[in-house]
């Protein structure tokens, strides 16, 4: 692995890693937690409900297994499947390629991954905490599936880091959504813009506000998180499982300070 590819081999991977595969022309990966004997617990939702905004946008932020597969003798057919479930690897690739998502690296090795969830400063919890985030929320939900603030790639940081996103002023943990909008910022929204007129000019102001965007959005910096045990996540009033997005929980509401 390095700058340039996170690809690995099946051998390679270890129960509790974070690994994802690309989806539609590189439009948008796939995130999960390998549990071993080559089970993958991951976040999903039913066909067209993944940005729930009724336009070509389902389609295109699709996460699930391709529909047009035959059904995997092992994990039966799981194209409507929602929520967290487990698949066996092959479906959870569904023909894609195998990445590993880094933690705990370098602010220099992070702005070099242009492309955002991929990587992210944050530092793993131990393998055992991370399967067992994994499977608990498999037995007890993970909320809502919101493409922005609740997907696929915010339940693998969290199995991964026990953290959670304490305010609603921004996005989730998703370094992918974190790109988006970094992108939209970098394009309509940085007065800087207009210190130059110079393509190349405009250029190099776009790549730092984007750069400047990602890194401050990455759930290793940022200072409205909180760490959460799963437990109180799941059920942080005692009433059973949760329907409420984790990244809407508030510090106030678990009594866990902020760090």
């Amino acid at each position: 692995m390095g700058v340039l590819s996170n690809k690995v081999g099946k051998e390679a991977l270890k129960p509790g890693d974070h690994i994802y595969s690309w989806r539609n022309a590189w439009i948008w990966a796939h995130h999960g937690i390998y549990v071993g004997e080559g089970q993958v617990i991951h976040f999903t939702r039913a066909a067209g409900q993944e940005v729930g905004t009724g336009t070509m946008l389902d389609h295109i932020f699709s996460s699930s297994s391709n529909s047009s597969r035959a059904p995997c003798e092992e994990c039966g057919d799981q194209s409507m499947a929602r929520g967290v479930i487990s698949s066996c690897l092959d479906c959870f690739l569904s023909g894609g390629e195998l990445y590993l998502f880094e933690y705990g690296v370098s602010p220099a090795f992070f702005l070099a991954k242009a492309r955002g969830g991929t990587c992210t400063l944050a530092i793993s919890d131990p393998a055992d905490d991370v399967v067992h985030r994994a499977s608990h929320l498999l037995e007890n939900g993970f909320g809502g599936y919101n493409i922005f603030r609740n997907n696929c790639e915010d339940f693998a940081i969290y199995c991964k880091t026990g953290l959670l996103v304490s305010t609603n002023l921004s996005v989730g943990r998703s370094g992918q959504a974190s790109s988006i909008v970094a992108a939209a910022t970098a394009i309509v929204s940085s007065p800087l813009r207009y210190l130059t007129t110079s393509a190349g000019g405009l250029v190099a102001v776009g790549c730092g506000m984007y750069c400047v965007s990602r890194f401050v959005s990455d759930i290793g910096v940022r200072r409205d998180v909180i760490k959460v045990p799963v437990e109180d996540l799941v059920n942080p009033t005692g009433l059973g499982r949760a329907t409420a997005l984790p990244s809407e929980v508030s510090a106030e509401m678990l009594a866990i300070p902020a760090h």
